[in-house]
């Protein structure tokens, strides 16, 4: 071999040598997540989860792959808290209560693609989890909330051998709990994409801080009296169905005659308590309108006595309760509330528009009108006609 042909290879050799150190420097454990904020991705384009662990919304310690990757949500709420996440494109399968109720629930508006998947149980607020449903469709974790507690959770675990994340939304199911924050950052975390929750949390305390701050001054004695009716318990009720506390009025700093039992959650008032607390403003929930507005025409003495329906301030309120808290359509009805019972305070609130601004940011699409499609929407009702 020729002293030329050395020379060339000898400095092939080096070039190369070269070319791997600097490539190790650039490279190192890590580097991809500091450079991007990304989970890490092979050279066959898929993502590199780790086992990591979480403590769920009951204390537990849970084992689970992160970023996990198929997912399924179980249980009042999970699949909404996804929804918002931004991590249906993970969801493997969704409960039949899912599919079969087309009412009342965004994030089903927004995701209809959704009821495609594979059933993963019965869902509704009385079932316990399909444990051979949720293997079927093999995911890296199941996310669930209110059918199990400590023990409970701990059990589906061992028996399918996939980790369980309890989430809630708090004993009084508003958007007002911290458990729904808590909720929101743990699906972030598992799902890799913790940024995005943390804009969803920023996004609703801030509207929170917004409505507060409009009415923020108002003497009680300023205020007009109100009441709402016909909140669905378990299903359709009455006018005598009502809330102490009521999310939209919290949060409006509105001057609720419901309040003054001292009590919170729901409640079934006697008429003679509404007509004893006469309010200004009434406000039908519009999923059970037709049940107050058929008793109406049954009993227009009793109605008719009310100054709110004499004098015409009647409003509906779209339904935030369903399948536990929509989150984005209690702030929307917040939001109306406030242009009812606080118009000057209010005056650049169109509430339809805000609506779509909520909708939108909280699930990606505007889907009001969908959603007044089924209920009605905010406007006036009268209970004095047919």
């Amino acid at each position: 071999m020729s002293k030329k042909i050395i020379k060339d290879c000898a400095r092939l050799l080096c070039l190369l040598l070269v070319g791997m150190a600097l490539l190790g420097c650039s490279a190192g454990p890590g580097s991809n997540k500091a450079e991007t904020d990304q989970p890490a991705v092979s050279a066959q384009g898929t993502v590199n989860s780790e086992m990591q662990t979480v403590t769920d919304l009951v204390g537990r310690e849970v084992h689970v792959k992160i970023p996990a990757q198929r997912i399924v949500a179980v249980g009042p709420g999970s699949l909404r808290l996804v929804a918002y996440a931004e991590g249906t494109k993970g969801v493997v399968g969704i409960e039949d209560m899912e599919k079969k109720v087309p009412t009342g629930r965004p994030y089903m508006f927004a995701y209809p693609e959704l009821k495609s998947l594979p059933t993963i149980g019965q869902g509704g607020i009385d079932t316990v989890p399909d444990e051979e449903a949720l293997l079927s469709v093999k995911p890296d974790v199941i996310f669930i909330a209110y059918l199990v507690d400590k023990a409970k959770a701990d059990n589906l675990q061992k028996k399918t051998g996939i980790p369980v994340v309890v989430l809630s939304y708090g004993p009084l199911a508003t958007f007002n709990e911290k458990e729904i924050y808590q909720s929101l950052d743990l699906v972030g975390q598992i799902i890799g994409t913790q940024q995005r929750t943390a804009e969803v949390i920023n996004y609703v305390k801030k509207s929170q801080l917004d409505l507060a701050e409009r009415t923020k001054g108002i003497a009680d004695a300023d205020k007009p009296k109100v009441y709402v009716g016909g909140l669905g318990v378990k299903g359709t009720q009455g006018i005598e169905s009502t809330q102490a506390k009521y999310p939209p009025f919290m949060n409006i700093g509105a001057r609720s005659v419901v309040d003054e039992t001292g009590k919170s959650g729901s409640l079934m008032i006697e008429r003679e308590k509404l007509v004893s607390w006469d309010p200004d403003i009434l406000f039908i929930d519009e999923g059970g309108y037709s049940k107050v507005l058929a008793d109406a025409q049954k009993n227009p003495t009793f109605y008719q006595s009310l100054r709110a329906v004499k004098n015409g301030q009647v409003y509906g309120q779209i339904p935030y309760n369903f399948y536990t808290t929509n989150i984005d359509t209690a702030l929307a009805d917040a939001y109306y509330a406030g242009k009812v019972i606080f118009p000057e305070k209010f005056q650049d609130i169109d509430p339809v528009k805000k609506s779509e601004e909520i909708y939108t940011f909280l699930l990606g699409k505007p889907v009001y009108e969908e959603m007044a499609k089924d209920y009605g929407g905010f406007k006036k009702l009268d209970l004095t006609q047919p």
